[in-house]
């Protein structure tokens, strides 16, 4: 183990180069496996956003006037480039966010696959022609770009989460400004210089950090078209709410508790292993995390068991160790609070299979370490049900039928992701059609799509109309003009009438 003993400044970005901030507000970065302070990251006040914003105010004419083949060439070389870097990325996020170097490195492709998705915006960019509406009259749509947007995004996932709005954006022809989570601020600020090394035009790329203060600054700011958000639920309403108040076009991502319904003839062990990667992967802080397990009949107990035996074998310790299956939550204050959730659970009468809170890593008693945690015959009024723990917590609740299952998902306020593990067609397609969540996987635990299709969920998982990258991305971060054209070959009379076209 190395030990860190000179702490560094993470800087803004704006204009193209690292920027000290104007105010002397700040938080700590710590390596999550350690607890130790490795880094300090400035909050950002009402100036500094101000700078950032008139930074890609000014440089959107210029990126908006250049051709959508250069703008996805640039969006090229940043892709080999995140190729050739994602070793390092991996590193900064295993080190501030906790998970293992492979998820990290997994993380990394699922954002360089945005990547490749935008190169070939200039195709949807396309617009539609009609010849001869009226007389001597066509008419044709174009999509234009908003302007300048910003980006504010979770601690699970520093760069993945960021590469969802970044190149879509810009491929579309606006600038940007990035509020990333202050926890694990350095993966941004990579890409930010990697950007920069593919050609970007200084001010096309700001980041600034900071907590509430600068979100606020940006969800009000009046350059500002656009806001994408991913986080808690409570938060995506009040950024929803905010901006779009201001007439701001805005898509919030919220929370999830996200179902697994197994039924009695799914290949349970099949099931069981896709459950603990779900379940427990990156320490359950992810928003596709399967937190709760909805077991149907005789599928309960063999189901449990098989968790159980799993859960156990699990290896927990620093992300950058090889062999480790599960690294630590990302801050202290993260850990004392999905334990308490734990605590919880044991209150409220849930049948505590396998408990988490007494793992100690040797040599990393400072780490934020929770083993993974597993209740059975969980009831919808605990706690561990209703909350979003975004934590290595699964919980078992039991049902009698396949709709049953289905009425338990439904009810669920959230609406994000879900899975059914079953044999029969029939089964997995009732599943499927009478669900309501946005993203649906039939024998696959996390259900992400690929770039080419959008990211999204229902209910109170989503506030907005348009997902993320994709088609909806693109939808979102363009708006549509109609143009209607005639060149007569003789003058009109003057007419005080409804135009009507003949």
């Amino acid at each position: 183990m190395t030990t860190q003993t000179t702490v560094s400044t993470v800087p803004f970005w704006i204009d193209g180069q690292h920027t000290t901030s104007r105010g002397s507000r700040h938080g700590s970065v710590t390596n999550a496996a350690t607890g130790a302070v490795v880094r300090t990251v400035p909050f950002a006040n009402d100036a500094d956003v101000d700078l950032a914003v008139a930074s890609a105010h000014a440089a959107f004419p210029a990126w908006r006037a250049t051709t959508p083949l250069r703008r996805a060439r640039i969006l090229m070389r940043f892709r080999d480039l995140l190729e050739r870097h994602t070793g390092e990325i991996a590193a900064a996020i295993t080190e501030e966010h906790g998970k293992t170097l492979p998820d990290a490195a997994g993380s990394v492709q699922r954002g360089l696959e945005v990547v490749e998705f935008a190169t070939g915006i200039p195709h949807l960019l396309k617009g539609e022609h009609a010849e001869d509406v009226g007389t001597g009259v066509d008419s044709h749509t174009v999509r234009q770009p908003l302007g300048v947007c910003a980006g504010i995004t979770p601690f699970n996932f520093p760069i993945m989460c960021p590469m969802w709005m970044i190149p879509v954006a810009l491929a579309c022809g606006n600038t940007f400004v990035l509020k990333p989570s202050e926890k694990d601020p350095s993966a941004s600020m990579l890409a930010a210089r990697l950007l920069k090394e593919a050609g970007l035009p200084d001010g096309v790329l700001n980041v600034v950090h900071g907590d509430s203060q600068a979100v606020d600054a940006l969800l009000t700011h009046p350059d500002i078209a656009a806001v994408s958000f991913v986080g808690s639920t409570s938060i995506a309403r009040y950024v929803y709410e905010t901006a779009s108040a201001r007439g701001k076009r805005v898509q919030a991502l919220g929370g999830a508790k996200n179902h697994a319904v197994v039924l009695p003839d799914a290949d349970l062990d099949s099931a069981a292993d896709a459950l603990i990667g779900a379940a427990y992967g990156s320490a359950g802080e992810r928003c596709m995390a399967i937190s709760a397990v909805v077991a149907v009949g005789e599928a309960g107990d063999a189901i449990v068991s098989r968790l159980k035996e799993r859960a156990t074998a699990l290896r927990v310790g620093p992300g950058d160790r090889a062999g480790v299956d599960m690294g630590p939550l990302v801050t202290q204050a993260h850990l004392d609070r999905v334990r308490g959730y734990v605590d919880a659970g044991e209150r409220e009468g849930a049948e505590l299979v396998v408990d988490g809170r007494g793992l100690t890593v040797s040599g990393y008693e400072g780490g934020h370490f929770l083993g993974p945690t597993l209740f059975d015959r969980v009831t919808r009024d605990m706690s561990i049900y209703r909350d979003e723990i975004f934590g290595p917590v699964l919980v078992v609740v039991r049902a009698q039928s396949d709709g049953e299952a289905i009425d338990i998902v439904n009810q669920s306020p959230y609406g994000n992701g879900t899975a059914v593990f079953t044999q029969s067609g029939a089964a997995a397609r009732r599943f499927a059609n009478e669900i309501q969540v946005g993203m649906v996987g039939v024998n696959v635990p996390i259900p992400v799509p690929m770039a080419f299709f959008s990211f999204g969920g229902w209910k109170s998982s989503l506030f907005g109309d348009l997902h993320m990258h994709g088609p909806d991305g693109v939808r979102f971060y363009t708006r549509t003009k109609v143009i209607t054209t005639r060149w007569p070959a003789h003058r009109d009379a003057v007419s005080l009438s409804m135009p009507t076209l003949k």
